[in-house]
């Protein structure tokens, strides 16, 4: 069973209740273009943004599915461990990272081939991995073991190994570089230096938070609260939580496009897709996707965004 979905989340109690189906009045609303069946328990989802092909973890097959940005359709499967589950992209190398949950290891994939060209020994029970976008190292929650490993893009190595908090779970790195960790029984974030490794500040967050991503435009952090209904916003500047966001049932994954600041969270229990506007932390948007969706992310190239729907083993594709 993948990490990312549970349910009977219990609804938040004192957070401000923001519109969830009233669209912008200037904006198209977006809506979903394509379903494209991948394998079984797809749970994340990660788009190359020199390319724009499209990376998916399926969880009970042991593979990655590789979907065109440009066709929608899988052009190949490619074998890796034992459950894989956390992806992500380099945006200087196109390299592809896979956290195996249960084999503890981090695969590396050639974007240009395809093919597996590393196996890296982590931590036990590796969850989610961000690669800095300044420096090309690689950032691993390893959920048995609280702790996050660091990894050279370059050598493919294991360079530090930084306690944080109980469970971390989702991982992201801001433009400046300091890396997030959602610990997800402890209801903290920890912030890690990406100059030093060193966690500089723990933030009290939700109920059980799960995943974590960075706006790269304004350098805020969001994080959904999968068991409070809600999404933290987290100032890059002061650490500390600026506003929270009432969603829909199970907010899972979180992603933000890079061409507008907007978010796009997965509600799990509910089959939907949150939009909200990055400048006002307000729902613009509900759109409805697959069964339970989790991971999400969105093409840097075209806006395009793109949902693993868990229940179904199939990933939505939502026009920009």
């Amino acid at each position: 069973m993948t990490h990312h979905y549970r349910s009977g989340a219990a609804g938040a109690s004192g957070a401000m209740t923001l519109d969830q189906t009233a669209p912008s009045a200037v904006a198209a609303v977006p809506m979903v273009t394509a379903t494209i069946p991948v394998g079984s328990e797809s749970d994340a989802v990660a788009v190359s943004p020199l390319t724009g092909d499209v990376y998916v973890t399926n969880f009970d097959d042991g593979t990655v599915s590789v979907i065109s940005g440009r066709t929608s359709t899988v052009t190949a499967t490619i074998p890796v461990g034992a459950s894989p589950d956390g992806v992500a992209v380099s945006s200087l190398t196109g390299d592809v990272y896979v956290t195996n949950f249960y084999d503890g290891t981090v695969l590396v994939i050639s974007g240009q081939t395809n093919t597996v060209t590393a196996i890296i020994p982590v931590g036990s029970l590796p969850m989610s991995v961000a690669v800095s976008p300044l420096t090309g190292d690689l950032y691993v929650t390893n959920f048995n073991d609280g702790t996050v490993s660091v990894i050279s893009g370059q050598t493919n190595t294991v360079t530090a190994t930084i306690p944080v908090g109980a469970s971390p779970d989702g991982v992201a790195v801001s433009p400046t570089g300091d890396v997030y960790v959602t610990n997800f029984d402890d209801g903290t974030v920890s912030v890690i230096s990406g100059q030093t490794n060193t966690v500089t500040a723990t933030i009290p967050i939700g109920k059980s938070p799960d995943v974590v991503a960075a706006n790269p435009l304004t350098g805020a952090i969001y994080v959904t609260n999968i068991e409070n209904d809600t999404v933290s916003v987290i100032s890059g500047r002061t650490s500390t939580v600026i506003a929270t966001i009432l969603l829909g049932t199970s907010p899972d994954g979180v992603a933000v496009s890079p061409l507008t600041g907007d978010l796009y969270v997965t509600n799990f229990n509910d089959g939907t897709v949150s939009v909200i506007s990055g400048r006002t932390n307000t729902v613009t948007a509900t759109i409805l996707v697959g069964n339970g969706p989790v991971g999400v992310a969105v093409s840097p190239l075209t806006g395009a965004v793109y949902t693993a729907n868990v229940g179904d083993g199939t990933v939505s594709v939502i026009s920009a």
